[in-house]
């Protein structure tokens, strides 16, 4: 993180110790202090960033109990050699993944988001890495993410029209189109050809 985003730095401490002071703290006079402390650090992403108090407080102030990092995952599938990519509605081209539902694990969602975008019934095989999403992507969220790689096989399907996507391909590591990059980056994606060609992998975690 350079110095011009410390203050996205200052913002998210000021967030999470308001809300884990919200959620262990019982004196009525703490708790307005720290709901304060959070509409503070709402409102210097807003002012930083251009996005409505509104809309910063739906997406940085709705957690409750102790913060902790949100998870998203990505799956790496092959075929002679070449990754699989679904084209977003904005053109660019990304591993297909997403968030990870409250109510089921991290190898359910791979295996939902793999149908869901790509249309693949797909069974996962191994973890390739779990990331620290602000060391790989940009730009930097105003929550810590944890991006999770595994590494799929295909069962059956085709790919389905959708809300999410608009198309699938296989890439070759050398012809890779534009990318999502603030959901994979180039080298994330050499590292899963990396962990595609190994004969044994061990996971990368940051």
């Amino acid at each position: 993180m350079n110095q011009n985003e410390k203050w996205l730095q200052w913002a998210v401490e000021l967030q999470s110790l308001a809300q884990a002071g919200l959620f262990y703290s019982k004196d009525k006079f703490e708790l307005e202090r720290y709901e304060r402390i959070r509409e503070i650090s709402a409102e210097m992403l807003s002012y930083k960033s251009d996005i409505s108090l509104e809309k910063v407080k739906d997406l940085f102030c709705g957690d409750i109990g102790y913060q902790t990092p949100k998870l998203d995952t990505r799956a790496a599938i092959f075929k002679d050699n070449k990754i699989l990519l679904v084209r977003e509605n904005n053109g660019t081209w990304s591993l297909p993944g997403g968030w990870v539902d409250v109510d089921i694990s991290v190898k359910e969602n791979t295996i939902k988001e793999v149908k869901e975008e790509a249309g693949l019934n797909v069974s996962t095989d191994f973890v390739i890495a779990i990331q620290d999403r602000e060391k790989h992507n940009l730009p930097v969220y105003a929550y810590k993410v944890c991006k999770v790689f595994v590494m799929c096989s295909v069962i059956d399907g085709e790919f389905e029209q959708n809300i999410e996507t608009t198309g699938s391909q296989y890439f070759g590591i050398d012809k890779l189109p534009e990318l999502a990059t603030e959901k994979n980056t180039t080298e994330q994606i050499k590292m899963c050809f990396n962990a595609y060609k190994a004969k044994h992998w061990i996971t990368q975690f940051d």
